[in-house]
């Protein structure tokens, strides 16, 4: 297969402000540009080597509608107390957003993904613009305004607890449909095998998703937390990946199998839903047809198969049910298959960072779609991809690229 082919290779980075950092000469987010484009380049040829089994034939993964951001990450020895002053043990600057984050693991997967968001004409949005250009993210579908500023985060990632606390501003001006004319959208669509929502801006996602809807396009929506709009979106999507508190929250139901089940009865055109579930792995119920007679508890197959889940295995594993009618008390019935997918056990010593291990999980089950993975496949190999990136400060330094060695047992 021919080397993928990457115009950002040709950029050069500047520096975004008078921040040092210990590397050699920094780009714009604190990176040398020299050793990015040498990594694009190795990536590229690395890509064709017959070691690895061929991409998919349908490369191109279009982003609806989603959030792009820069990220100032400061790592702490503990969280501070109210009214202290403490110092930072690391600093680092770098692009972020939910869509940012997803469609940057797709691209080093080796997806070829499309974003369309928006940012203002400052520093900040133009270093979001060459962060994602550097890793082949097609962002010629950005909308950036003259004046406002661009969305930002301030994340302190605790070194003590390895949890991370985010603080966004949003960006300005908000995003409208009228901003994304009718030429733009079909040329965004054209040749699109998947389309990917975050869940913001979500009036001009809704715009996208039903063109995509009458182009026969499936559609993948992040449901990361109830959103404005977020109801209006879910009656488009094939796929839902949802966070762990997202099912019982929308559905209010007593449980998230049950949850999942409600989810499923609600929106008739979900093929499969998806809750991760941070250290704890992940679940995945997955529609199916047919006429089958028995039925078992959703809740009881779920203690059932965690019972058969080997727990001892470091790396990711999955389990599940054969296909039956599964039910949810006072909620109803789907004919599905349930599995259980684990995560990786990451040493104390090696893991760094869980900002945007949920964005990696996503760009790897896009990648997996587009490959026709199966879900015992899909979810193992999502769940390598998130681990991959808690190994890094940050949402995108550990994110694997596609001859990453954790990945070939996924992917051969």
């Amino acid at each position: 297969m021919a080397a993928l082919y990457c115009p950002a290779t040709a950029i050069v980075l500047k520096s975004l402000s008078s921040l040092s950092f210990p590397a050699s000469p920094p780009g714009r987010f604190g990176f040398s540009a020299r050793a990015k484009m040498s990594s694009l380049s190795t990536q590229a040829s690395l890509d064709s080597s017959p070691a690895l089994p061929p991409l998919p034939e349908s490369r191109i993964v279009q982003l609806g509608c989603g959030a792009v951001s820069v990220d100032f990450l400061a790592t702490v020895a503990s969280y501070p107390k109210p009214n202290d002053k403490i110092r930072s043990t690391s600093l680092k600057i770098q692009g972020g957003g939910n869509a940012g984050n997803a469609l940057t693991c797709a691209a080093r997967l080796g997806l070829n993904p499309r974003l369309i968001s928006k940012v203002a004409n400052d520093a900040q949005g133009r270093g979001i613009l060459e962060e994602l250009e550097a890793d082949c993210v097609d962002t010629s579908f950005l909308v950036v305004s003259k004046e406002g500023n661009s969305p930002f985060t301030y994340i302190i990632v605790d070194n003590q607890t390895k949890t991370r606390t985010c603080i966004n501003t949003p960006g300005f001006p908000y995003m409208m449909p009228d901003e994304l004319s009718k030429s733009s959208l079909f040329s965004a669509l054209d040749g699109v095998r998947l389309v990917y929502f975050d869940g913001r801006l979500h009036e001009t996602a809704l715009v996208i998703a039903q063109e995509a809807k009458q182009r026969g396009i499936p559609i993948l929506v992040d449901a990361e937390r109830k959103r404005e709009g977020l109801d209006d979106l879910l009656s488009f999507p094939d796929y839902v990946v949802c966070s762990a508190n997202f099912p019982q929250a929308w559905t209010e139901a007593p449980s998230v199998p049950s949850a999942l089940v409600s989810m499923l009865l609600r929106q008739p055109n979900i093929k499969f839903v998806i809750v991760t579930l941070g250290e704890a792995g992940c679940l995945m119920l997955q529609r199916c047809e047919g006429d089958h007679s028995a039925e078992m508890d959703v809740d009881s197959l779920m203690e059932l198969l965690n019972l058969r889940s080997n727990n001892t295995i470091a790396i990711p594993t999955c389990i599940s049910s054969a296909v039956t009618k599964l039910t949810a008390k006072g909620i109803g019935t789907v004919i599905g298959r349930l599995f259980v997918g684990t995560a990786e056990k990451i040493p104390s010593s090696e893991l760094i960072d869980t900002t945007g291990a949920g964005d990696a999980f996503i760009g790897a089950v896009l990648y997996a779609i587009c490959a026709n993975m199966p879900p015992e496949r899909m979810l193992p190999f999502a769940s390598q991809v998130a681990a991959a990136g808690c190994r890094g400060l940050g949402a995108r330094t550990g994110l694997p690229r596609r001859t990453d060695p954790r990945l070939a047992p996924f992917l051969q």
